[in-house]
């Protein structure tokens, strides 16, 4: 696990978005794995900057959702396919039929969420996973108690996460679903590049209990210790109560400049 420290959220936006353009580079028909929240938003618009003005194509890119509410009808401002569209798929050259996310809405959610796992399988694999991390050290909708193994299914949404995002639904937790289909963490863990972003004095726990602590279901997060290739991107507020920061800052200040993420 490399961990990278930058002064501000948005000095991580270039750092991302570069590992982003070599792979496009020497595989055009790359696989990539979308996050929501405000976390990626970042790197999602310097990505459109590329494209817009430096000619990063994503016309042969594949892109899987990480997880998707059950129950919202199509074209929800909060469905998560609609806010990868409204954020991200939209502003690039990228086919829409290759934009994919799990159903939502099907009759048979145990059955779509296993068609989900097929889908990535056959398509190759996801290249780059982008993630976000929770204050409780939750990845995707993998709650503190998700198996280490699990694989994408539907979960039942605690009290809590619907009350921290019904500020999505005007503030009224009844409209907030109650279950969602996720992706579960050994498929998060089989992304050959998993790359995850925490900002805010808020997940200065929860980064250390993921980069430092112990691999444990109590913080899912910590799984990705257990990755070939995972890349930690936290601001100093993010880093504060990390106790090897120095160490972090001198491997990566000293990497070749080929190198990257």
């Amino acid at each position: 696990m490399e961990v990278v420290i930058v002064a501000r959220p948005e000095d991580a936006a270039p750092i991302v978005a570069d590992a982003y353009t070599r792979l496009l580079a020497r595989t055009p028909s790359a696989v990539l794995g979308l996050a929501t929240g405000s976390t990626p938003l970042g790197v999602y618009r310097e990505l459109i900057r590329r494209h817009q003005q430096e000619g990063l194509s994503f016309a042969q890119v594949t892109t899987f959702n990480l997880d998707e509410y059950v129950g919202l009808p199509a074209g929800h401002p909060e469905l998560y396919r609609t806010f990868i569209e409204r954020e991200f798929t939209s502003h690039v050259d990228l086919d829409p039929a290759r934009v994919h996310g799990p159903d939502g809405l099907a009759e048979d959610l145990l059955a779509a969420a296993a068609d989900y796992e097929r889908a990535i399988a056959d398509a190759g694999g996801i290249d780059i996973q982008i993630l976000g991390i929770g204050a409780d050290g939750h990845l995707a909708f993998n709650m503190p108690g998700s198996s280490l193994v699990s694989r994408t299914r539907l979960k039942t949404l605690t009290r809590k996460t619907r009350e921290d995002n019904a500020r999505f639904f005007d503030g009224d937790i009844s409209q907030v679903p109650k279950h969602c289909l996720t992706q579960g963490l050994g498929t998060i863990m089989e992304s050959r590049h998993a790359i995850m972003l925490g900002f805010g004095r808020n997940k200065a726990q929860a980064v250390a209990e993921a980069v430092e602590g112990g691999v444990s279901a109590h913080w899912p997060a910590s799984i990705l210790q257990m990755h070939p290739h995972a890349t930690v991107v936290v601001d100093e507020d993010a880093a504060s109560q990390l106790r090897l920061t120095n160490y972090y800052i001198d491997t990566f200040n000293g990497k070749p400049d080929w190198q990257g993420i």
